[in-house]
């Protein structure tokens, strides 16, 4: 792999705490996606894969908007009078990094989504594993509103995301919408002030850090193919792919999480991830989302009757 790093123009990567955030980097444009920025996105998610700095990608853009779309003078105008192949290529270039490459990346992708979100912009936010969205972050399929329908495969994207009502309504009106609606449509799994957005995808990633990787990128990838399998394919795939995660990954964050439950009884699967302590090399759990560790517990318990007492006399017969 070459250790040339290919970012740093239209795209920007930051690395802080095994997170690789990676910026779509022309504010100025409202970060459009021209056919620069397509060709350095998909050469800079292709480095990540293999950047041991990187154990979760997190997409977001510089300035107020995390993508406008495509760039209507560089990606369209300026290809109009390009030969049939010259501008089939570039469609390949979008679509290698929008569709494949980062629907089908090695790390855990979130779209951190801070701002403006349109047309073109629908794909790559789909092809992301996980999205949270600002509150008052703006969505349209606006492709409507200038003569033209919602392609690279923003129509296919928004049909499997929101639905036939919801897809139909907005590709058809290009009305816009917010962070809220996109939450409840489903297009993103939360919406959040605007001020609690990174710290809330900083908590998603830290839960995604503590999975076995390998099992991980398994389990997204059976995901994303057996919903169009029928139901014995699916059976035997998912089967193989279990299999195959665990051959791969060698299966001892596995056996250590079955010793942990059933042997130490130190681990409840269902509340919390199994890791083992680098110390002692005995099991420890680590809070789930959305679960109490043992700690927090213990915090939250009821101070003894002597010291509320003690309390009490101590200011005088009244309650502080």
């Amino acid at each position: 792999m070459s250790t040339k790093q290919p970012w740093g123009n239209t795209v920007d990567v930051e690395f802080d705490d095994q997170i690789a955030f990676v910026y779509f980097n022309r504010p100025e444009k409202k970060n459009c996606m021209s056919p620069t920025l397509n060709r350095e996105m998909y050469a800079t998610l292709h480095h990540l894969e293999m950047d041991d700095r990187c154990s979760v990608v997190v997409l977001t853009g510089r300035g107020a908007a995390w993508s406008a779309g495509m760039d209507l003078k560089e990606y369209f105008r300026e290809t109009d009078n390009m030969s049939d192949t010259f501008k089939m290529r570039i469609r390949e270039e979008a679509a290698a990094w929008q569709q494949n490459k980062l629907r089908n990346h090695a790390k855990p992708t979130i779209a951190m989504v801070n701002g403006w979100v349109f047309g073109g912009a629908f794909t790559p936010l789909n092809s992301c594993d996980l999205a949270i969205a600002s509150d008052d972050a703006k969505f349209g399929l606006s492709e409507i509103n200038w003569g033209i329908l919602p392609g690279g495969n923003v129509t296919k994207s928004v049909a499997d995301s929101i639905g036939m009502r919801n897809a139909l309504y907005y590709i058809m009106t290009g009305e816009t919408f917010d962070g809220k609606k996109a939450a409840e449509m489903g297009l993103v799994n939360e919406s959040v002030p605007h001020d609690q957005l990174e710290k809330r995808v900083r908590e998603l990633a830290k839960v995604l850090m503590q999975k076995d990787p390998i099992v991980l990128r398994s389990a997204k990838e059976v995901f994303k193919r057996v919903r169009y399998m029928d139901m014995e394919t699916a059976n035997d795939y998912i089967y193989a792919k279990s299999d195959g995660s665990q051959l791969r990954s060698g299966g001892e964050f596995r056996s250590g999480a079955m010793k942990a439950f059933l042997d130490d009884k130190k681990l409840k699967p269902g509340l919390a991830t199994y890791q083992k302590d680098k110390k002692t090399g005995k099991a420890a759990a680590s809070k789930a989302a959305g679960g109490k560790s043992a700690a927090k517990k213990a915090a939250v318990q009821k101070p003894a009757k002597t010291t509320k007492k003690a309390s009490v006399k101590k200011s005088g017969g009244k309650k502080k």
